[in-house]
């Protein structure tokens, strides 16, 4: 798909390429800005720090699960190639390939129980307690 817009803005589009049954809900953005503005989105997803402090049981509890063996989070030992990169997670406005909006309560959902969101989701639901999930979404909620 070739996209050549000709002033900032969204774009949006769907997944036309059959590759299984979720594509069909792929929804697909194009994120147009100036050339300024893209200078700082770049630069600011070059920030792949570790979160620390509060977020730290979120984010050890993310190391500490099969979450690293399908998604990355740039600069963590998350280096999974299955799932999504995770590095800038919060810049997005939605998750599940646009089911659902990017939020705490949505990512709480989506981590007890992927299906309840997306139908034939291949993430597994972890079975973490509400506990862990809180925290989880903790630290997830810091990577801008």
């Amino acid at each position: 798909m070739w996209v050549e817009p000709m002033k900032p803005g969204l774009y949006l589009g769907q997944c036309a390429q059959f590759c299984g049954v979720e594509h069909a809900k792929m929804l697909l953005r194009v994120y147009v800005e100036t050339p300024q503005q893209f200078a700082a989105w770049v630069s600011n997803q070059r920030l792949a720090e570790r979160r620390h402090g509060t977020m730290a049981e979120g984010e050890r509890i993310f190391d500490s699960e099969a979450c690293i063996n399908c998604h990355t989070i740039r600069g963590t030992p998350a280096t999974g190639r299955f799932g999504p990169d995770l590095t800038h997670l919060m810049s997005r406005s939605t998750i599940a390939a646009g089911i659902a909006e990017n939020n705490r309560a949505n990512l709480a959902d989506w981590i007890k129980d992927p299906d309840h969101l997306k139908k034939g989701s291949l993430m597994p639901a972890m079975q973490l307690s509400d506990e862990q999930i809180h925290a989880v979404v903790a630290y997830l909620s810091t990577l801008q």
